[in-house]
């Protein structure tokens, strides 16, 4: 008996001794075209978003970030350091950058800077996009290290070229639209600047693409031309319907539903062509939904949470048809966000569809809620199953933090919650005022047209030419803080935006529960704001903070085309949510109480009183209103 039983244990020692293999992951890096959007914000996506269709047995971790050049993710701590924490050995790096390294029209950001600052004109310097490369210098650069830096992690990389623009010329795209600036750059010399250059088009200086090719062959590195192969897709359709089919309506650059999912398995169609990912590349022709099954977390009764959902299908028997999706009466399916009911249907011709809809499932009962959803043409039919798990709203003891900004930045909190003060990056406060003495506010406000807001300007008070995206580092910042001991639970988060001064003003907003912004959140998208009509952005999330952890909100601005003194109005600020004790709640002096605080003070661990606590441990003096004072340490 005990020979069986010390055999047994040195099985068990051999097996537990043998490593598991983990399972491989692909990282993309990159800009907008890639990215991952919330689908009830904006009606662009990215391609590296459907790309997980098209790959099995292989896990994609997108991390594509909108308004990101070569240079800026790799200099901003929250982008390429975040995503190495994440890469194991074996893994694949998907790198494709350029939309955003041609500011500057080709010149370096951080080589413009320097010489404005040479010649004595500070204001120019400070207005430069430092997120602009070269094509033949630094950003060749920047894609050695990102290169280096993978194979040191024992992870293979591979250089793809940035999808093309939709810059139609007849029947041809233009060198710009092909991310070759060679028919019009500017030249930084030791002396001037040079504008309107021009090079052939067998002179590739400032061509994005071929400079990435160089870098691949230079590096014995694997190189996707997805930028011909583009565009050549996109001249297939020729300009209206590419437009029309492909991009996201807004411009020449982004993609819709349609676009992302043609193109990511366009990519997977060319590595499987070269070698590259064989293994996982799914192309079959049958019918494919993504994603197969949906789990949209957890949510409050009686809310309706969505998904969007992309079907594909090629060389279809017959070549025309209709597919339908039918729910199980649980669920609730529409084509255009507008129409709802049990049964959809999407026509196709050509023996291909590449379609979308979106199910949304209605929160009924506490715990578990779930649906099935079939979809189905000729013979061909597929099963996907959806569910949510329901919560109470309102366990614990309620919080909020709440920045009127009708004559100031206070923030009034109420509750056991922590305010991160507000605060600007490359914007500046511009005053309070009404944006217009004809504003237009939501009916439920009740708010007058002359209502006061916080005025913001870009520093510099010009937006610069031809922004078509977020720039990184360029927003203001909201933030709250879960106190030591408690748990919170984020039931809404608010507020009021427009544009003053004219209807180009564009943003997006994002919430993050990192402090380095590293796992951002798209909860607002909207290009060319009405001036002076005041939009609500209210959401119903649910998120958790654990003792201590922050969850921030950040407004990244942009114009459409250059203007001087435009401003983005904001008002009425909220977080809102519950809190619950994890330990004995006399340590928290208020945690049991509902009483309101009427101020909030920091202070260093010297004594000296801070009014814009950065990072660092501060003490921080609470002041409720029934002249009760809290006193403890906070690490911000």
């Amino acid at each position: 008996m005990k020979k069986i039983q010390l055999f047994i244990a040195i099985v068990t020692l051999i097996l537990c001794s043998v490593p598991t293999e983990a399972a491989k992951k692909v990282h993309t890096i990159g800009d907008s075209t890639m990215a991952n959007y919330d689908e009830s914000a904006t009606a662009t996506r990215g391609w590296c978003q459907y790309l997980q269709q098209f790959l099995t047995g292989i896990e994609v971790n997108n991390r594509g970030k909108a308004g990101a050049s070569s240079k800026s993710f790799y200099r901003e701590t929250a982008f390429w350091t975040s995503v190495k924490k994440q890469m194991s050995p074996g893994d694949y790096v998907i790198i494709q950058f350029s939309h955003n390294d041609e500011k500057n029209s080709g010149m370096d950001g951080d080589e413009l800077k320097a010489y404005y600052n040479s010649i004595g004109d500070a204001a120019s310097a400070s207005a430069i996009d430092y997120r602009g490369t070269n094509p033949s210098t630094t950003y060749k650069e920047y894609l050695r290290k990102y290169v280096s830096e993978t194979r040191e992690a024992g992870c293979i990389p591979i250089l793809v070229a940035p999808v093309c623009r939709m810059y139609f010329s007849g029947n041809a795209i233009r060198r710009n639209g092909r991310h070759d600036l060679g028919d019009n750059f500017s030249r930084l010399t030791d002396t001037s600047i040079l504008t309107g250059q021009k090079v052939n088009e067998s002179d590739h200086s400032m061509d994005y693409t071929y400079q990435m090719n160089e870098v691949a062959k230079e590096m014995n590195v694997p190189f996707i031309d997805l930028t011909t192969s583009t565009a050549n897709l996109y001249l297939s359709y020729g300009d209206t319907d590419c437009h029309k089919i492909l991009s996201d309506g807004d411009g020449s650059t982004h993609l819709n539903a349609t676009g992302a999912a043609l193109i990511a398995r366009q990519f997977v169609q060319i590595c499987r062509e070269a070698g590259i990912f064989t293994e996982y590349a799914n192309l079959t022709s049958d019918l494919n939904v993504s994603p197969a099954t949906a789990d949209l977390g957890e949510g409050y009764k009686g809310q309706n949470l969505s998904k969007e959902f992309i079907v594909t299908g090629f060389d279809l028997t017959p070549s025309e048809g209709i597919l339908t999706i039918t729910t199980d009466g649980k669920s609730k399916v529409s084509i255009d966000l507008q129409n709802w009911g049990d049964q959809a249907s999407i026509k196709y011709n050509g023996g291909t569809i590449i379609g979308r809809f979106t199910i949304s499932l209605q929160l009924e009962d506490i715990g578990l809620n779930s649906s099935v959803i079939t979809i189905k043409t000729g013979d061909k039919e597929k099963n996907i199953s959806l569910s949510a798990t329901a919560i109470e709203l309102g366990d614990g003891t309620e919080v909020s933090a709440y920045w009127r900004l009708e004559n100031d930045d206070k923030c009034v909190t109420s509750g056991p919650v922590s305010a991160i003060p507000e605060s600007w990056h490359s914007m500046i406060l511009q005053r309070y005022a009404n944006p217009n003495a004809n504003t237009i506010w939501p009916d439920e406000t009740g708010f007058e047209a002359t209502r006061k807001t916080q005025r913001n300007l870009i520093e510099g008070e010009v937006w610069p030419e031809g922004e078509i995206d977020e720039v990184s580092t360029r927003y203001i910042e909201f933030g709250i803080k879960a106190m030591p001991e408690t748990t919170l639970k984020i039931d809404e988060i608010s507020y009021y935006m427009c544009g003053c001064g004219g209807n180009g003003m564009c943003v997006h907003v994002y919430y993050s529960t990192e402090d380095d912004f590293s796992n951002p959140t798209l909860i607002y998208s909207k290009e060319k704001m009405p001036a002076n009509n005041m939009l609500d952005g209210k959401i119903t999330p649910v998120i958790t903070l654990e003792g201590g952890k922050s969850l921030r909100l950040r407004f990244y601005p942009w114009y459409n085309t250059s203007a001087t003194g435009k401003t983005i109005c904001l008002s009425d600020i909220k977080f809102h949510g519950w809190a619950v004790t994890n330990t004995d709640s006399s340590s928290l002096g208020k945690i049991d109480t509902d009483i309101t605080t009427s101020e909030t003070a920091y202070y260093s661990l010297q004594g000296f009183k801070v009014n814009n606590p950065d990072s660092g441990l501060y003490i921080v003096k609470k002041i409720y209103s029934d002249g009760s004072v809290n006193i403890f340490k906070m690490v911000f």
